[in-house]
């Protein structure tokens, strides 16, 4: 027997309407904002990641799926999809084009880290990004396009916004010179991460979910205390913007977001129905991710949302998106009237109509019971009389009427009944 490997789930038949409902909202919303769909490889060049996402994010550190190819280069399956995007914009030339630059994407991602709820090796995510705009009104609008996505799925209603600003490098160096100060005395104290953490980015201790950690970061300096005079108007602008828009949110000055790129804004969707994995998106502002990779410095911002979660979310919400189920069954008494209804499911799936019709010879009384399990609306019964007539009895599984129709009028006849 062969398994499924460690932290990797299948998405079943039975399931996958939740899916499907999901990035279709993502790809309605996407349009309504003006984001074009974008598809990048799978794997990259480590590189990308280790300078992109940055070596001091458990991401770089311990998370990435990395290996030699059969020439001997380094590759990564992509952990996340921002700098893979970041990369195809450089390199086909996008900077030249229209600003802002608008792009989503839909991905699997990998990431080797323990598997539990609502985190797994091999998960979905909706990403968008947004290039070559510097100003508040394209974060407000990034913001709001998730909120706008959240509500689409109709889950807005369980799930909080979270902003802060985590300054550009110049106010982020003294804010990071106050984390030292304030960390040094109980280094010896705090887990082996924090530690390592300590001289290569001290911001990141404060996203530490050790709970020996949590009772030092609890009391640190805050990022807000430290913004320049730009980076706290750029704040402000944005939080206007939101409010204006009547987007909720609360300032969270524990937010860093887990990634080396982000500078000012971050922000996470969270929900309480989730337990510990209460993040369902999150995103922010990445001015330097673009001169990191080589490229001449382009402002941008934009965000990611985890599909596993936000099924888990439906779930816990009770949220049932209508699942696609036949419009028809079309039940053949003998073997000419199967083959009949064959011909016939043909016809109506031309129509636009779901179909199903027997392919195993099962009985007149099976076929009815395989009709049920499908959610099939209509039973089209053709047998001998059917055929001579050149009319099926059609009969509605919801009321148990039965009617005569034509074969040329059962189309029709169909798409006008599902709709009462």
């Amino acid at each position: 027997m062969i398994n499924i490997p460690k932290g990797t789930k299948d998405a079943l038949p039975s399931e996958i309407y939740k899916w499907h409902f999901i990035e279709a909202a993502a790809r309605r919303t996407s349009e309504k904002y003006g984001f074009k769909e974008i598809r990048t490889p799978v794997f990259e060049h480590t590189e990308l990641f280790s300078r992109g996402v940055g070596d001091t994010t458990d991401v770089v550190t311990k998370e990435m799926y990395t290996f030699l190819d059969k020439g001997g280069r380094s590759v990564t399956l992509r952990p996340e999809g921002t700098a893979g995007v970041a990369r195809a914009f450089i390199e086909n030339g996008l900077q030249g084009g229209a600003m802002p630059f608008k792009t989503y994407y839909l991905i699997s991602a990998f990431r080797y880290e323990r598997p539990q709820a609502g985190r797994l090796r091999e998960f979905h995510q909706f990403g968008a990004e947004l290039y070559g705009a510097e100003g508040p009104a394209a974060d407000a609008e990034t913001i709001a396009f998730a909120y706008r996505f959240l509500r689409e799925i109709g889950v807005i209603t369980a799930v909080k916004l979270h902003i802060n600003s985590i300054g550009c490098p110049a106010c982020r160096a003294k804010y990071q010179a106050a984390l030292k100060e304030y960390f040094r005395p109980h280094l010896g104290e705090m887990c082996e991460d924090c530690r390592s953490r300590f001289d290569k980015n001290p911001m990141r201790m404060i996203d530490c979910k050790e709970e020996n950690c949590k009772k030092y970061t609890a009391n640190a300096p805050r990022m807000l205390d430290f913004l320049c005079e730009e980076c706290r108007a750029h704040f402000e602008g944005v939080k206007s913007l939101l409010t204006a828009a009547g987007v909720s949110y609360d300032v969270d000055p524990s937010i860093v977001r887990g990634l080396d790129y982000y500078s000012r804004t971050v922000f996470e969707f969270t929900s309480d129905a989730l337990g510990a994995q209460s993040t369902v998106l999150g995103g922010g502002r990445y001015d330097t991710l673009l001169s990191q990779l080589g490229a001449k410095p382009t402002p941008a911002v934009g965000f990611a949302a985890g599909l596993e979660r936000l099924i888990m979310l439906l779930d816990a919400l009770n949220i049932s998106p209508a699942e696609k189920k036949a419009d028809c069954y079309l039940l053949g008494m003998d073997e000419n009237s199967r083959e009949k209804a064959f011909l016939l499911a043909e016809v109506l799936r031309s129509e636009g109509l779901i179909c199903e019709t027997d392919l195993l010879g099962r009985s007149v009384k099976a076929q009815f019971k395989y009709a049920d399990k499908l959610g099939a609306r209509f039973v089209v019964v053709l047998g001998e009389e059917e055929l001579s007539e050149g009319a099926a009895e059609v009969k509605d599984m919801e009321t148990s009427a039965s009617v005569r129709v034509r074969f040329g009028a059962l189309a029709q006849y169909i798409k006008q009944r599902r709709k009462v």
